[in-house]
């Protein structure tokens, strides 16, 4: 197995994540609201009427089908034992220091609920483990926003993928005093980069975007376990042959045209783009032409998706900005295979740094500075 460093904000989180006060939920906070009941969850005599919006109605639905923390620990201990079993080892640790297992298919909560041995279901060398891994999802979180600053020495832009990161976290993480202090430096980070964008904030105490890029002065750390290419092509030609075989089993064919009255749809919701870059190219001669087709529109789906999404950001925030922004971000986040297969070329990704930095000097005329 292959061990993954680098910065982590997370490494001394055990101890200190572990004093986390569990939070009253939305749920219990406003289980009082229904049709005919006070609008005010903490007042019961109260005869005013509260009316959710949509999005708070959502926020609750989805809160009420969230599994409760004792839920998640268990089958956190669950999952990490059949991976051991799977993969004939003891622990996640081996005797030369490396990874035995990978931690990639347990949630964010998960891996919180390991690292702060909940329950003291975990052993020192888990907690290690699920706090690297948290550690290497932050990098991975801002790898691609910290490649476009280096690029555009804008710095709003990592620290906002920082604040986003950090604001996803769960209620049990954000009841800490680390999650907290984090929050607070990165927030200040984020004031002062938007004072004065291209400059990199400077003198905050705990600033693990500060950190990252001490380590990483281009904006992104050296790919050391990307999965063989060859190897993704292998690991979808099977993911498309489970789905046919399991249409067949249904009497039915695998279809890959949704103007098909008949036959399963072929299903790409759970093939990540690299997968899809596999079919597309077609490197190893593994794939249809049916399927080499339908693979590549839903890739360029995806790529339309993530291009219509910077746009939307431009023009809700007023910045014409943001879209270049959003498209470096996406290039920076793709693998080789994705650039390619989606025809995102270097000199692509020129022409958008020199939108990005006509329209930044545009601004700036405007601004008179």
């Amino acid at each position: 197995m292959t061990s993954i460093t680098g910065y982590n904000p997370y490494a001394q989180m055990g101890s200190a994540y572990a004093r986390a006060a569990t939070q009253p939920s939305l749920v219990e906070t406003l289980n009082a609201t229904d049709a005919g009941k006070s609008g005010n969850a903490l007042d019961p005599n109260s005869a005013t009427n509260l009316t959710l919006s949509d999005a708070a109605k959502a926020r609750l639905a989805a809160e009420a089908n969230t599994p409760d923390f004792a839920t998640v620990t268990g089958s956190a201990r669950d999952t990490l034992d059949k991976l051991y079993a799977a993969a004939n080892v003891a622990g996640p640790i081996g005797a030369d220091g490396k990874m035995t297992v990978s931690l990639s298919a347990l949630d964010r909560r998960s891996l919180f609920a390991i690292s702060t041995n909940r329950g003291g279901k975990f052993t020192p060398d888990e907690q290690s483990a699920a706090s690297t891994e948290l550690g290497n999802r932050f990098n991975a979180a801002l790898a691609p926003a910290a490649a476009a600053t280096s690029m555009t020495k804008n710095y709003t832009v990592v620290y906002k993928a920082a604040l986003d990161y950090l604001d996803g976290a769960s209620s049990e993480e954000k009841a800490t005093a680390t999650w907290a202090a984090q929050r607070a430096a990165v927030s200040k980070g984020f004031e002062a980069a938007r004072q004065n964008p291209d400059v990199a904030p400077s003198g905050i105490s705990g600033d693990p975007v500060a950190s990252y890029f001490a380590k990483y002065p281009v904006g992104s750390e050296p790919t050391t376990a990307t999965q063989n290419f060859a190897d993704v092509a292998t690991g979808v030609r099977a993911v498309l042959d489970a789905q046919a075989a399991a249409a067949a089993a249904g009497g039915k064919e695998l279809v890959y045209d949704p103007a098909r009255k008949s036959g399963q749809l072929v299903d790409f919701s759970s093939i990540d783009n690299r997968s899809l870059s596999a079919i597309t190219l077609n490197q190893d001669q593994k794939f249809s032409d049916l399927e080499i087709y339908a693979a590549k529109k839903e890739l360029s789906a995806r790529t339309r998706a993530s291009i219509l999404s910077a746009l939307k950001q431009s023009q809700e925030s007023g910045d014409p900005r943001q879209l270049s922004l959003g498209i470096l971000q996406s290039y920076s986040s793709m693998s080789d295979e994705e650039r390619q297969a989606s025809g995102w070329t270097p000199s692509f990704r020129d022409n958008v740094l020199q939108s990005y930095k006509a329209t930044n000097n545009i601004l700036s005329i405007l601004k008179g500075s």
